[in-house]
């Protein structure tokens, strides 16, 4: 098989993208820096920054340490140049934000959802993107999109969505038609898992994590070598819906004693005839006895699941997030427990378990990262702004 040798537009692009990563990766940098960095000569780098500049992406912010010879100029990200939406589907409210560059939330707009209908839900999602539009922040460059269910993240179609009554929805397209840009439609776990790599704290570029949403569902994403890693069908870290206890609960996905039936917290709210978390988590902590069963009884069997993980996958890295993280960190030393004991004892020794650090935040940045994940294409494309 002969290797088509790159075209000239190709190679531009990709020098274009790896300067612009390496910029996004440091608060601020000098040409010289990002010429060791991507080993692109200084002259390439020179050409793809006098470009960057003049598309407003980047700016010069002053000079940096002379280590002999002339003081560089340091480069930044601007990072209001240009606006992406996300939006979280997963919660009990649908949730949207404008979101800058850097990740910073600008603008926010939600709306109750009720297990209605899906066309309702569908009204709902188009509510929330005409409010944050007619903000008149621009340039908006793309939508993100964090859904629960079954997603074909290529298509942009949302295959099943229990709760919202979608089946086979093609937001994706729908969105693209209506607003005239770039959308991205993910799974909200999955979504989730990019914004806590990305946002959530020190995690290198490349590196593997599993984040476990543990909400009224509970869903995972997984991220190999920093991308985010879907499986054949898309629903990579589905563990929700794998059955943990032979004739156990009815589900809502018509199995008995799936994951979800012991450790999401609609099962724990069911069990501990609670109608809040903030009921629930108050009998936890008032040492409630059937309270403190329930909670340990879903930690158990979230820890097995986490096992399993860990015998497939063997990543270092597991963050859980979601509602059951309200139970703390009681909840989460019997999640560790568990695991650990059900694991193999050299593959989880190395196994570091922590809780998220944006709560549904994860789920609004992540969906709109994920759109920046591939390639910057989507932020060049100006004339095509409604």
């Amino acid at each position: 098989m002969t290797m088509k040798k790159a075209t000239h537009q190709q190679t531009k692009q990709h020098n274009r993208d790896l300067v612009l990563r390496t910029i996004f990766a440091n608060e601020s940098i000098s040409r010289a820096e990002v010429a060791r960095v991507t080993n692109l000569t200084r002259t390439t780098v020179s050409e793809v920054v006098n470009n960057l500049l003049e598309e407003g992406l980047v700016e010069e912010v002053g000079r940096g340490e002379s280590i002999g010879g002339k003081t560089p100029i340091l480069l930044s990200v601007v990072p209001d140049s240009r606006y992406l939406i996300g939006l979280n589907l997963g919660q009990d409210k649908f949730i949207g934000a404008v979101v800058n560059l850097r990740g910073e939330i600008i603008e926010m707009a939600e709306a109750p959802v009720h297990d209605d209908n899906g066309e309702n839900a569908l009204e709902l999602v188009y509510q929330i993107i005409d409010q944050l539009m007619k903000k008149r922040i621009k340039p908006i460059v793309g939508i993100g999109v964090g859904t629960p269910g079954l997603v074909n993240t290529r298509e942009g179609i949302i295959v099943t969505a229990v709760n919202l009554e979608w089946q086979d929805l093609p937001l994706g397209q729908l969105l693209e038609k209506k607003y005239k840009t770039p959308v991205s439609v993910l799974n909200d776990s999955q979504a989730t898992a990019i914004g806590e790599f990305v946002y959530g704290g020190e995690h290198a570029r490349d590196e593997n994590l599993i984040v476990v949403n543990v909400k009224h569902g509970i869903g995972s994403g997984i991220l190999v070598n920093g991308r985010l890693f879907q499986g054949d069908g898309g629903g990579a870290g589905e563990i929700g819906h794998v059955v943990v206890q032979e004739n156990g609960e009815l589900c809502r996905c018509g199995k008995r004693g799936c994951l979800e039936t012991v450790s999401s917290l609609r099962a724990a709210l069911k069990q501990m005839k609670c109608n809040s978390i903030d009921e629930a988590q108050a009998a936890f902590s008032s040492g409630d006895k059937r309270a403190m069963e329930v909670v340990e009884t879903a930690a158990h069997y979230l820890g097995i699941s986490l096992a399993n993980l860990i015998g497939t996958l063997n990543i270092h890295k597991i963050v859980l997030t979601g509602d059951m993280t309200r139970f703390g960190a009681k909840w989460l030393e019997a999640v560790n427990a568990s695991m650990r004991n059900a694991a193999l004892t050299r593959l989880s020794e190395n196994t570091k378990l922590e809780l998220g650090a944006l709560d549904y935040r994860a789920c609004i940045l992540g969906a709109s990262a994920y759109l920046l994940l591939d390639d910057y294409l989507l932020l060049f494309q100006q004339e095509n702004q409604p």
